[in-house]
């Protein structure tokens, strides 16, 4: 037992011998470098995968799905409230999730696919309230709908809170309220819940839409810089204005903020797009009775031309008739001519 107990003795003896140079010599450093460069490297991986744009969706496709799903048939003002439906669920469920209320790596650094929520974020908005203010009643007298009463004040909740609440549990609140609502429409035990699909009901919304993309497009153009006079008040001799403002001045996007813009631009024309082929089923008589359809159809069109891929690895700045390009610009152009054309389809709706 002692020769055992000397010589394990001895063998610990060794082996701290021959540790402790070891243990001194590791490369702490380099295993730190080594973990910070991989980290790095994974995170802007995982950055590009998320900074992919979601494709395009079938919307009578989803609503048909859905309506199947319900165990239900489709009617007037389903694709519609459908299409909204998908489309926040889109900002919830796409790669990476709602990046805009990050505060961690890599959702931290990334700004252009947080800039293109807000653009879907704001076409949700506004079709939400076109939805409660317009579409689901009779008449201006008539009662709101009461799943769409909360469901678009849950859309306009601050879209950066990231705890206590976070902006995802609110806007999952506001698609829950739409669910509701959209089983309502085609419940046939009641008909409490209502879509009309009336010619002023859409030119409301289409006068939204116009707003929108006038101004953005006036935002895309302040890229490059430009003189602008006031005319604020053009048109009216008795017209007034809170407080002075100069009669001419220059407008121009912060460098900073061009290619927030940009892909706040395309996203919202991402929605766009979807929102107005949804619209195109639903009010199909009566874009058909106004001779409008193929007029929404060049305003689809013009609108997805925006959505062609960049091949740039950044948005370029150049000057209108410069050397290098400026992709502002030629967004600008192509909302520019999907909001005239909303204007003319309006009025055809309005007169027509």
């Amino acid at each position: 037992m002692q020769k055992l107990a000397k010589f394990t003795q001895k063998l610990l003896e060794t082996s701290r011998t021959h540790l402790q140079p070891i243990e001194g010599r590791l490369p702490w450093g380099k295993i730190a470098v080594g973990a910070g460069t991989l980290y790095l490297t994974c995170a802007v991986l995982v950055g590009f995968y998320w900074s992919q744009e979601p494709d395009p969706f079938d919307v009578q496709e989803h609503a048909s799905d859905y309506a199947r799903a319900q165990q239900q048939s489709l009617v007037t003002g389903s694709i519609t409230t459908a299409t909204v439906i998908k489309l926040g669920e889109t900002l919830l469920e796409k790669p990476g999730g709602y990046l805009s209320n990050d505060r961690f790596p890599p959702g931290l650094w990334l700004d252009n696919i947080p800039s293109w929520e807000f653009g879907v974020l704001v076409q949700i908005r506004d079709m939400s309230r076109a939805l409660r203010r317009d579409m689901s009643r009779s008449q201006s007298q008539s009662s709101e709908d009461k799943d769409l009463a909360k469901a678009e004040p849950q859309f306009f909740f601050d879209s950066n809170s990231w705890i206590l609440p976070s902006t995802e549990s609110e806007y999952r609140r506001g698609l829950q309220v739409l669910r509701s609502y959209l089983y309502r429409l085609a419940d046939q035990q009641q008909a409490d819940g209502q879509f009309y699909a009336r010619a002023d009901n859409l030119v409301r919304w289409l006068s939204d839409v116009e707003s929108r993309l006038g101004s953005l497009s006036q935002r895309l153009s302040a890229s490059v810089g430009k003189d602008q006079l006031n005319l604020a008040l053009a048109g009216d001799t008795t017209a007034t204005q809170s407080t002075a403002a100069p009669s001419d001045q220059r407008v121009k996007t912060p460098w900073t903020q061009i290619d927030n813009i940009f892909y706040e631009t395309r996203g919202s024309a991402w929605a766009l797009i979807q929102l107005l082929r949804a619209v195109e089923i639903d009010f199909r008589k009566v874009l058909e009775d106004k001779n409008a359809l193929v007029s929404l159809r060049q305003i689809i069109r013009e609108l997805e031309s925006t959505q062609q891929a960049l091949w740039s690895p950044m948005i370029f700045n150049g000057s209108g008739f410069g050397i290098f390009a400026n992709h502002s610009l030629v967004m600008a152009s192509y909302i520019s001519r999907a909001n005239a054309a909303i204007i003319d389809l309006r009025e055809l709706l309005a007169k027509g």
